[in-house]
């Protein structure tokens, strides 16, 4: 594990499902959480899939509560700093809080330090915070974009197939080209007027990217001015004037808390909680009264403004196309930026064809160089990683399976044959004992085979590319004995790499934990704060018995669950 923590601090639950509130920290290494059927860990996770973007449901809303929140804390790292400073949102000593309330009528809202966003745009981010493992999670195994992203990121040739998507996009984009100028050869003059005519139109304004909501935004301040400076000059009356100013009664209260400094911590701290609310309200004060006296009607820039509007309105009402007028305006905006260009294709006549189609060739060649070398890598690549596949499924108490990932790659001679991906297949062949044929994995593995080869891939790429957090639920689905203490063994190892968050129902994975949870439902069937309990070495003990047996106070059950615990000791201090 790295000295400087990154992953998931804490959760904090509030009516969703069966937890009536719940408040869960989470450290580094490997947390486990457990507790009996129906008492609310999976409910956990539900609360993570709706922090990190994930479908909300109002039936999980808790029922007789309005709204349920679920909000998550975490350590972040730098390389998400620009993305979370785009949105406005507050990074508080490289942690990050994003909150998701899901009301009882089906309305969501999500917040990421405090700035409103949407639940897409936090899925996007959440890939670099959080890696979810459920039992569906297999389905990728099947899935030949999974396969083949993998492979990528083992052999650290990322960049190599981006360029060949690169220039694939940039194949058919000039492929298209071409194919549009020949269509419009038939009609070259009249198609060479119609876009001289846009262009002359569209320059006689040069509209900008954004303009119109702009304009109408400015012109409902200059039209409110009045209003505006009525409303705000009666809020700085109310707080400054001369017969009283809050600011100057704020001023003496500091005063008065800055004279007994130092003479109680807590009242040392309230005073800096204070001094800090008495500067940002100094800092909005300055600023209202600086918008004050900058608040002019300008007769001049309104008129300016309104026949601006009007020159746009007309422009996309003669060019513009559908009836979303935004819609209409950004593709006007779009054509300008191409018609340049199609008019110098039209003007060339055959010559800028041919001149075209030796451009074509050109990145063809470069396409074909490229996914070649890419598919080279693969190849290679592909040996690597199934034998470390292959040596974490021997570990994983599967002695005699194998993987296999298949790479076939295309010739390449023509076109047809590419992808945005280049030019290989890749596939994922498994085997479960020796002399067996290999088959498509989908098709030859139960379901605990996939989820174990899931976790092997996981602590394979863990060593390369490290995930901040791992979360597993299920992962132990099908398995039992010794598979199972293999499953919390490489579990506690891919630990080492960054944070891992299990729920399990075996105790073989919970004693490798390096922070042990369980989750209990009251009497009255709810969860609440004081039903989530981090535990210590003897309660551990205690619920790693119950794990085993079902009942808390059995003698054998307790003996076996000293063992296992003994176990895991002696495997971590040797």
């Amino acid at each position: 594990m790295s000295e400087k923590f990154r992953g998931l601090e804490e959760i904090s639950i509030r009516n969703l499902g069966v937890i009536e509130s719940a408040e869960i920290a989470f450290k580094a290494g490997l947390n486990v959480l457990t507790g009996e059927t129906g008492a609310g860990k999976t409910m956990v996770l539900t609360a993570l899939s709706l922090i990190l973007g994930g479908k909300s449901d109002s039936e999980k809303v808790r029922t007789g509560a309005e709204r349920m929140l679920a909000s998550g804390r975490f350590v972040i790292s730098e390389s998400l700093l620009p993305s979370l400073d785009e949105l406005g949102a507050e990074v508080e000593s490289g942690s990050i809080l994003i909150s998701r309330t899901v009301t009882s009528d089906g309305k969501s809202r999500i917040h990421v330090g405090g700035a409103p966003t949407t639940a897409s745009r936090v899925a996007q981010m959440a890939a670099d915070l959080v890696e979810v493992h459920a039992q569906s999670s297999t389905n990728r195994l099947t899935k030949p974009t999974f396969i083949r992203s993998t492979l990528d990121a083992f052999g650290r040739h990322e960049n190599v197939a981006t360029e060949v998507a690169e220039l694939y996009a940039q194949h058919q984009e000039m492929a298209a080209r071409i194919s549009q100028l020949r269509n419009d050869q038939a009609n070259r003059e009249r198609e060479i007027v119609r876009l001289t005519e846009f262009m002359k139109a569209f320059n006689l304004i040069l509209p900008k990217e954004g303009e119109p909501s702009e304009i109408e935004s400015e012109l409902i301040r200059l039209n409110s001015v009045d209003e505006l400076q009525q409303a705000v000059s009666s809020a700085l009356n109310f707080v400054d004037t001369e017969d009283f100013s809050v600011t100057s009664a704020l001023v003496n209260a500091k005063r008065s808390l800055d004279h007994v400094s130092g003479k109680d911590i807590l009242l040392d701290e309230l005073a800096q909680k204070f001094g800090d609310s008495l500067y940002e309200f100094q800092e909005a004060l300055g600023a209202i009264y600086r918008y004050l006296s900058a608040l002019d009607a300008d007769p001049s820039r309104l008129e300016y403004l309104q026949e601006r509007k009007s020159s746009i309105n007309s422009l996309i009402k003669k060019y513009g196309e559908g009836s979303d007028r935004d819609a209409a305006f950004a593709e006007i905006i779009i054509r300008a930026q191409e018609s340049a260009s199609r008019i110098s294709d039209l003007e060339g006549g055959e010559g800028r064809i041919v001149d075209l189609e030796i451009d074509l060739h050109k990145i063809f060649d470069q396409l074909r160089r490229r996914a070649t070398h890419l598919g080279a890598l693969r190849k290679a690549t592909a040996l690597e990683l199934q034998g470390k596949i292959s040596q974490e499924l021997h570990a994983l108490a599967m002695p005699h399976s194998s993987i296999i990932v298949d790479v076939l790659s295309a010739t390449g001679l023509t076109i047809s044959e590419y992808s945005t991906h280049g030019l290989d297949e890749v596939a994922l062949l498994f085997t479960s004992h020796e002399g067996a044929a290999p088959g498509v994995i989908a098709k030859v593995a139960s379901g605990g085979e996939l989820s174990r080869v899931m976790l092997a891939i996981e602590v394979v790429l863990a060593s390369v590319n490290p995930v901040a957090t791992y979360i597993f639920d299920e992962v132990d689905s099908g398995v039992g004995g010794k598979a199972a203490v293999e499953v919390g063994r490489r579990l506690r190892e891919l630990a080492q790499e960054a944070q891992v968050i299990v729920v399990t129902h075996l105790a073989q994975v919970a004693v490798w934990a390096d922070h042990h949870l369980v989750v209990r439902k009251s009497e009255g069937g709810t969860v609440s704060i004081s039903d989530v309990i981090p535990l210590n070495a003897e309660e551990r003990s205690v619920e790693i018995a119950r794990m085993l047996s079902g009942q808390e106070e059995s003698a054998t059950a307790r003996e076996h669950a000293r063992e296992l615990l003994e176990m895991v000791h002696e495997s971590v201090i040797s």
